[in-house]
C-alpha cells in the first residue's frame, strides 16, 4: 500500500485522534494499535470507557481493512455493518487492540468484481498491560460500491 493506513485513518476518523489512538503495526489484514491510560477517557471505575474501547477496536479493524482494500477507495467505501462485543474483564490501563482480517483480498474483491457487495470479518482482542484480554469484538464490514 502507497499510504500510511494509520495517519489516513487518523485524518478521516477525529474521533480516533481525539482519543490518541496510535499505530504500532498496519500490514496485510493486521492491524495494531493503542488507547492511551488518559483520565479524561475513564468511566465510574477508573478504566477506559466502552466507547473508547470500541472506537480502539473498530479503529483496528478499518487499518486491517484499508491495509488490503485501501486500493480500492476510488471504487468501493469500506463501512462497518455489525459488531458484537464480548468485555470479559475490567479493562484499566493502557488498552492494546490487535485485529486480523478473516478474508482473503481475492476472494472479496472477486464478490466486488461481480458486482455484489462483500461482507467480511474482522476479529479484535483487546488486551491490558499485562497481555491479559480484557475485550473480544467481531467487526463485520463491507465495500460499497461508489458507483
Amino acid at each position: 500500500m502507497s499510504f500510511d493506513v494509520g495517519e489516513f485513518l487518523l485524518q478521516s476518523v477525529p474521533f480516533a485522534r481525539e482519543l490518541g489512538i496510535t499505530f504500532d503495526k498496519v500490514s496485510k489484514g493486521v492491524a495494531i494499535c493503542r488507547l492511551p491510560d488518559r483520565p479524561e477517557l475513564h468511566n465510574h471505575v477508573g478504566g477506559p470507557h466502552a466507547g473508547a474501547l470500541f472506537t480502539l477496536a473498530e479503529s483496528a479493524s478499518g487499518a486491517a481493512t484499508l491495509s488490503l482494500f485501501g486500493s480500492e477507495l476510488s471504487r468501493a467505501v469500506p463501512l462497518v455493518t455489525t459488531s458484537t462485543v464480548t468485555y470479559r474483564k475490567l479493562a484499566m490501563g493502557e488498552i492494546v487492540a490487535e485485529a486480523h482480517l478473516d478474508a482473503s483480498r481475492e476472494e472479496v474483491l472477486a464478490e466486488l468484481d461481480a458486482g455484489r457487495r462483500p461482507e467480511f470479518r474482522v476479529t479484535v482482542t483487546l488486551t491490558n498491560a499485562d497481555g491479559l484480554t480484557v475485550s473480544d469484538l467481531t467487526v463485520t464490514w463491507t465495500l460499497r460500491p461508489t458507483a
